[in-house]
């Protein structure tokens, strides 16, 4: 399974890390210089939950964007079996 969100599609993307040295100006310095240029990735935030989709309860990969915006819709979760409300129906018959 790939690592990008299942609803909006997001996945890492690629940048450069620059290291600087020195003092900067404004501090008294000479100025700050580039010591070096290293590849990084920006990764997102991602997490796997459980969803509807299609009408089916998936596990899927999706971004805390798409779960805060609401485009994941989580399962009914039904509760467990309790003694007192069947106990309940029973009485009511």
């Amino acid at each position: 399974m790939p690592r990008k969100c299942h609803f909006t599609g997001k996945k890492a993307q690629f940048g450069n890390k620059i290291t600087t040295r020195g003092k900067a100006k404004h501090l008294g310095g000479v100025g700050t210089k580039i010591a070096g240029i290293t590849k990084r990735k920006f990764k997102p935030n991602l997490k796997k939950v459980r969803a509807v989709v299609d009408g089916r309860v998936k596990r899927i990969t999706v971004s805390t964007k798409a779960i805060r915006m609401g485009l994941v819709k989580k399962p009914v979760v039904h509760k467990p079996f309790s003694l007192e409300s069947h106990l309940k129906d029973i009485s009511n018959v």
